[in-house]
């Protein structure tokens, strides 16, 4: 396995490369409406905010959102997008105890070992009565049966493929028992539910038709099989 801040930063390079339509955009979208969906209050976080591709879209309706990362590389292109970011790890926050009212990560922590850290950072970093919205990768989807199927690897960036970060699978039941104390769920929402491969959203028509399928389902009782599995968890009683 390379060092997470490495791996990032390579892959930073070509991160963004088609990300403005198709599959991804799609799923960037659906994971803003989200944040749009839980907001409490005017003061976000996102953990792990990349290029920036999330933190611009939730701006446009929590303009004090903010964002930190690992990798240098991925931040230089999310400054470059004007966008507030600054660079620390999921698992050691710089921000005081009860300074936002919504924390989100998106894509992240599945690639976090140190798993229990982050959650419990981020909750400390959550006022009271703050929301938490967090991303798994679900092993219970199409997309997880792809991903136990490939049997190569994807080149990313220059020297990296995607075999060689961390990445942990957790079914939503196990997302539920993980979240700490002081946490109570409060909802759920899955992303990429009848997607097994990209390359769907590239047919003419039949991508669109997917993606608006998509969207439909989203929060409702086929969430539990997205691929990206999100659980939304309120701090306190």
């Amino acid at each position: 396995m390379k060092d997470p801040r490495s791996y990032y930063d390579d892959f930073s390079r070509n991160y963004d490369d088609a990300r403005s339509r198709g599959y991804h955009a799609h799923i960037d979208d659906l994971e803003a409406d989200c944040v749009r969906h839980w907001l409490p209050g005017p003061r976000v976080l996102e953990v792990g905010c990349g290029t920036g591709q999330i933190l611009w879209r939730v701006r446009d309706f929590a303009p004090a959102a903010v964002g930190v990362d690992l990798s240098g590389g991925m931040l230089a292109h999310a400054r470059r997008r004007g966008l507030p970011v600054g660079q620390a790890s999921a698992t050691h926050l710089p921000f005081r105890d009860r300074s936002f009212d919504l924390v989100y990560s998106f894509k992240v922590l599945p690639h976090v070992p140190d798993l229990e850290v982050a959650l419990a950072e981020i909750v400390r970093v959550l006022d009271q009565g703050g929301v938490a919205l967090l991303e798994f990768y679900n092993p219970r989807s199409l997309r997880g049966l792809w991903k136990r199927l490939r049997w190569w690897s994807v080149r990313v960036g220059q020297a990296s493929h995607d075999r060689e970060v961390f990445t942990a699978y957790h079914t939503p039941e196990r997302v539920r028992a993980l979240l700490p104390p002081g946490t109570r769920t409060i909802g759920a929402g899955g992303i990429v539910i009848l997607t097994p491969h990209p390359l769907l959203h590239r047919v003419p028509l039949a991508g669109a038709a997917l993606r608006a399928a998509e969207r439909a389902l989203c929060r409702g009782p086929l969430a539990r099989f997205g691929g990206f599995y999100i659980v939304a968890a309120r701090k306190g009683a």
